[in-house]
């Protein structure tokens, strides 16, 4: 009879063990998923602030009388991602280098290229000029 009543007491430790143990992978997992979706998000604007940097940019020369100067920087990499930027046809292109996140925004007319790192934009003679 003890044996019975031992036996019955492994068999719900281990139940209840389990059941434990699932309830908790399920708590973690929820947590990963909470944490990924952060990540993600905050990588995405991370992007989206590069390109409206730099559309901003862009529309306060083409705004501004001719004789504007300005530098501003752009980040090497996106949380610690690389990626690439530049400017065409009107359009600024920011795109991971993994190409999980993108943007493209319109832009004034602008000759020469968006770089990482410093950049210098002017306004001579009623054209935008990003380093040149």
């Amino acid at each position: 009879m003890t044996t019975i009543r031992k036996a019955q007491s492994a068999i719900e430790f281990v139940i209840l063990v389990g059941a434990v143990f699932f309830f908790f992978i399920i708590f973690l997992f929820a947590i990963q998923s909470n944490i990924s979706d952060k990540i993600r998000e905050n990588l995405n604007l991370a992007v989206q602030e590069i390109a409206l940097t730099v559309q901003d940019e862009i529309n306060l020369a083409s705004e501004s009388s001719d004789g504007y100067y300005r530098k501003f920087n752009i980040p090497e990499k996106v949380i610690n991602l690389d990626y690439e930027i530049n400017v065409t046809e009107g359009l600024v292109y920011v795109r991971t280098s993994n190409g999980k996140y993108a943007i493209v925004l319109p832009v004034a007319d602008v000759s020469g290229e968006i770089q990482k790192g410093d950049n210098v934009i002017r306004k001579e003679s009623g054209a935008v000029s990003l380093n040149e």
